[in-house]
């Protein structure tokens, strides 16, 4: 994944899944990562394996996402590399079934945690000179989905992606979106079965790590990435849509 000096990256939601198959990729390539999450016990036993660092952070919170950035230049001196990773089912409905706090809680881990995420790492890239920004969003963030709180955060990660990308691109910082399908994590995993009698693909969680290389190697920005089954992953196209200007 690098093919020059170590590289220091921090990983949101580094503790399983996803985040997981990105920081034992990162490291393997001889990176230096943070691994920010909640999960203590398996975040501390991938620090060991990999070599990383563990920070206990709760992304819903800027004051903790802040601390996770600031270790990263504490014990590796930068950062370059930020996976805003975390993310957590919606886990309400409509009507008599909506839970109002488990929305919030959704919506804090889900559309605000990459917020402040971003937020905290920016001014640790820019004093580097540049560096990227992945947010994983899915595809449930450009097409419907029953979990409509979920698609919802999704679906404004793509928005904030788009848009950041344009304000950070003076600072040599790029800034993209990979939107994996069903992915075999503990997300998918209660779904499994049902996943798998619509005879949907259900990829692993180092599929999206690979992604994320293809991301970074291409160096584009303001993209949002389709990462699914036996699919090459590839950059989605949206719409060209110019305001309209009055005459005269």
């Amino acid at each position: 994944m690098n093919g020059s000096s170590p590289r220091v990256v921090l990983v949101t939601g580094g503790a399983q899944g996803i985040g997981a198959a990105l920081v034992r990729r990162f490291a393997a390539a001889g990176d230096r990562v943070v691994i920010a999450d909640t999960d203590a016990d398996e975040g501390t036993r991938l620090a060991e394996a990999t070599g990383g660092l563990f920070v206990r952070t709760d992304v819903a919170r800027l004051d903790h996402n802040r601390a996770a950035v600031a270790a990263a230049a504490e014990r590796f001196g930068g950062l370059d590399v930020v996976c805003l990773n975390a993310g957590m089912s919606g886990g309400t409905s409509l009507g008599d079934d909506f839970d109002p706090e488990r929305y919030r809680q959704g919506m804090s881990v889900n559309l605000d945690g990459v917020v402040y995420g971003a937020n905290a790492a920016l001014p640790q890239l820019k004093a580097r000179g540049g560096g990227a920004i992945v947010i994983t969003s899915s595809l449930a963030g450009v097409q419907p989905s029953a979990d409509v709180y979920y698609s919802a955060a999704k679906h404004a990660l793509i928005g904030l992606t788009r848009s950041l990308a344009l304000l950070t691109h003076q600072d040599g910082i790029t800034v993209n979106a990979v939107c994996p399908g069903f992915v075999d994590t503990r997300l998918v995993a209660p779904h499994r079965d049902a996943v798998a009698a619509l005879g949907l693909a259900i990829t692993d969680a180092d599929h999206v790590a690979r992604a994320v290389e293809i991301v970074l190697s291409a160096g584009d920005t303001g993209r949002a990435w389709q990462v699914q089954a036996g699919q090459p992953v590839a950059p989605l196209d949206f719409p060209d849509v110019s305001a309209s200007r009055r005459d005269g």
